[in-house]
């Protein structure tokens, strides 16, 4: 049996949707283990002066939840 968890994060990216997904997860990775799933569930941007100044993506993930001995 298994255990899963879900965290919403946004990332960030001045190149693009896929770059801002992609620092998302990849920051997600530097603390958690197993990550499993990662859907987009929404894509923005941030204007500044009229310019696009970073592509923003909301990325809900799961991972697997470990029992920890005490």
């Amino acid at each position: 049996m298994s255990v899963y968890k879900f965290l919403e994060l946004v990332g960030t990216s001045p190149n693009s949707w896929e770059e801002a997904a992609a620092n998302a997860v990849s920051m997600a990775a530097e603390t958690l283990r197993d990550i499993r799933v990662a859907d987009i569930t929404d894509l923005d941007m941030h204007i500044e002066n009229n310019k696009i100044s970073s592509y923003r993506a909301k990325v809900k993930m799961s991972f697997k939840v470990e029992k920890h001995n005490i």
